[in-house]
C-alpha cells in the first residue's frame, strides 16, 4: 500500500469520502470535487443524467454527463459531471466533479446535498495530500501545486511547473539511488569484517562524493535565486525624512499604498509589498526616515530601518537634490558599510528642482562610493519623471537569470534546510575518506544523507511536518 511504504498510515485512516467547491467566487460557472470511495454512488444520488437509460455509476471513466442536480423532486440546477475512476485520478481515488453554475446559492446548496448524503468537507489541500499518500506524485511536487497556484510572474510559474514535472525529484532520485548502492557495498563489508575484504572501492566512492557534493551544492546555492524569484527580491527604500521614499514606493506599486506628507516622519513602521517588473517580482520595503528624534515610535521605526537594510539585495538611498549635500554628508557613514555586498542606488529626487550644473556637482559627491555595485539617477518622483529608467536599473541589479521549466532551482525553505543537511553529511563523509575512516562510520553519514534527500521528496517525512505543508493549501485543492 503506498501509503504504509511512506510510514503515513495514521494520517490516513479516514477513509471518508470528501467534496469542496474548487473554483473561486465570482465566476460564470463553478465546480465542486468529490473524491473517496463513495464519490461515484453518492454523486448518483443527487445527479440525474439527461438520457434517463443509462445510470451514472455505469458511466465510463473520464466521460462528461449532462444532467440534473435533484434535491428531492426540485431541481437546483443543469450541470456537467465527469467521471474518474481509482487510480487514474488526480487523488487516485474514484472522483467526480461537478461543473454548475457559478452561482454561490447553486454551489451551497450541492454543497450541502453532497454533506446530507455522506461526503464531509474537504480540509485544506487534502486533494493534493490524498494523491501524494496515494503514489501519484511525490512531496515536492505536491508542494509545487501550491506554488503553481500562487505563481504571479512568468519565472515563479516555470519553476512550479518544473518542479511539478518531476524535474528536482528526478536529480535528487539519482543522488539518492547512488548512495544507496555505495552505502550497500560498504555494509557488505561490515558482514565480512573478518576476513578483511573491501568491495567498496574508496577512490571510486571518493569521486562520487565530489560529484554529489557539487550537485547538492549547486542547489543549495540556487535557493539564493529561487527565493529571489518567488518571493520577490528585496529592495529598502531608505534616506531622511521628506526624502519622497513614500511617493517613491506609490509610484513603483501604482497605487497610494503608503501616507505622503510634508509632515517629516509621517513614515514610522515598514510598508512592504510586491509588484512585477518586467517580469521580475520586487518586494519593496519603504522604512522610516533617518534622522536624529526624540520620539519613542519613530526611533522604533527608525531602528527597524536598518534591520531591513540588513535583509535587502538592492538598496534604493533617496536623497533630496536640493539639500543633496548634507544629506550625503550625514548618512553616508551609517548607510555605505551596510551596503556592503549589496546594490545600491542612489536616488536624487527632486531633480526637477535644480540645474544640470548642480547635477554634475552632485554626481562628484559619490566618487568615493564603493563604484562596482554604486549607481545612481536623477529623479522626480512626485511628477513620474525618469521612473522608468529607474525601474530599467532595478531589474539589471537584481542579476536573476532566465529561467526555464527544465532549472532545477531550490525555492522551498524546507527544500534548502534538508539540502543543507545532506551537503553538511556528505562533507562528512569527503572528511572520513581523507583520513580513512572505517567502513562503519561513512556508513552512517552516507545513511544521514540519504535521510535529508529522501527527507524532501517525503519518504520519511513525519505526520507533523505533512500537517504543516497541506494546512497552507487553499481548499478544493
Amino acid at each position: 500500500d503506498a501509503q504504509e511504504s511512506r510510514g503515513l498510515g495514521d494520517v490516513y485512516k479516514r477513509q471518508d469520502t470528501i467534496c469542496a467547491i474548487a473554483t473561486a467566487q465570482g465566476g460564470a460557472i463553478g465546480s465542486i470535487r468529490v473524491s473517496g470511495p463513495e464519490a461515484i454512488s453518492i454523486t448518483s444520488l443527487i445527479f440525474k443524467p439527461a438520457k434517463p437509460d443509462k445510470l451514472f455509476s455505469d458511466q465510463k471513466p473520464y466521460s462528461l454527463t449532462f444532467g440534473r442536480i435533484y434535491d428531492g423532486d426540485e431541481i437546483i440546477d443543469e450541470v456537467l459531471v465527469s467521471l474518474f475512476r481509482t487510480p487514474h485520478s488526480y487523488t487516485g481515488e474514484d472522483s467526480t466533479e461537478i461543473t454548475c453554475h457559478g452561482s454561490s446559492y447553486i454551489l451551497q446548496q450541492v454543497l450541502q446535498l453532497l454533506i446530507k448524503k455522506g461526503c464531509r468537507m474537504a480540509q485544506p489541500g487534502e486533494y493534493t495530500q490524498r494523491a501524494f499518500l496515494n503514489g501519484k506524485m511525490d512531496l515536492s511536487q505536491a508542494e509545487a501545486v501550491a506554488d503553481l497556484i500562487a505563481s504571479s510572474s512568468a519565472a515563479t510559474h516555470r519553476l512550479a511547473m518544473s518542479q511539478m514535472r518531476g524535474g528536482f525529484s528526478k536529480e535528487l532520485t539519482d543522488l539518492r539511488n547512488k548512495l544507496l548502492n555505495f552505502t550497500s557495498m560498504i555494509e557488505l563489508e561490515l558482514d565480512f569484517s573478518e576476513e578483511d575484504v573491501e568491495f567498496a572501492d574508496r577512490s571510486a566512492l571518493k569521486k562520487l562524493a565530489d560529484e554529489i557534493e557539487q550537485v547538492i551544492s549547486r542547489l543549495v546555492q540556487s535557493f539564493n535565486v529561487g527565493n529571489a524569484i518567488k518571493s520577490g527580491v528585496p529592495v529598502a527604500i531608505i534616506g531622511e525624512t521628506n526624502a519622497g521614499k513614500s511617493t517613491l514606493l506609490n509610484v513603483l506599486l501604482n497605487e497610494d499604498k503608503a501616507i505622503v506628507s510634508d509632515i517629516h516622519g509621517t513614515t514610522r513602521d515598514v510598508i512592504e509589498d510586491t509588484i512585477s517588473i518586467g517580469g521580475v517580482t520586487f518586494r519593496f520595503i519603504d522604512t522610516a526616515g533617518i534622522r536624529e528624534t526624540n520620539d519613542k515610535i519613530e526611533s522604533l521605526g527608525i531602528e527597524r530601518t536598518f534591520q531591513k537594510l540588513e535583509q535587502a539585495e538592492i538598496v534604493l538611498w533617496m536623497v533630496d537634490s536640493v539639500n543633496a549635500a548634507s544629506q550625503i554628508e550625514q548618512l553616508s557613514k551609517k548607510i555605505i558599510p551596510r551596503c556592503e555586498g549589496k546594490h545600491l542606488i542612489v536616488v536624487f529626487n527632486k531633480a526637477d528642482l535644480i540645474e544640470d550644473v548642480q547635477k554634475s556637482n552632485l554626481s562628484a559627491l559619490l566618487e568615493n562610493f564603493p563604484q562596482e555595485s554604486t549607481e545612481h539617477i536623477y529623479i522626480s518622483a512626485k511628477r513620474r519623471e525618469n521612473t522608468n529608467e529607474l525601474q530599467k536599473m532595478l531589474i539589471n541589479a537584481a542579476h536573476l537569470p532566465t529561467v526555464t521549466q527544465n532549472d532545477v532551482i531550490v525555492t522551498n525553505v524546507r527544500h534548502y534546510e534538508a539540502l543543507s543537511k545532506a551537503l553538511n553529511a556528505i562533507h562528512r563523509v569527503q572528511n572520513g575518506l581523507d583520513s580513512h575512516l572505517s567502513g562503519d562510520f561513512l556508513s552512517q553519514d552516507i545513511r544521514e544523507c540519504i535521510f535529508f534527500i529522501s527527507d524532501i521528496a517525503g519518504e520519511v517525512t513525519n505526520d507533523m511536518v505533512l500537517q504543516n505543508i497541506f494546512q497552507h493549501f487553499c481548499i478544493g485543492k
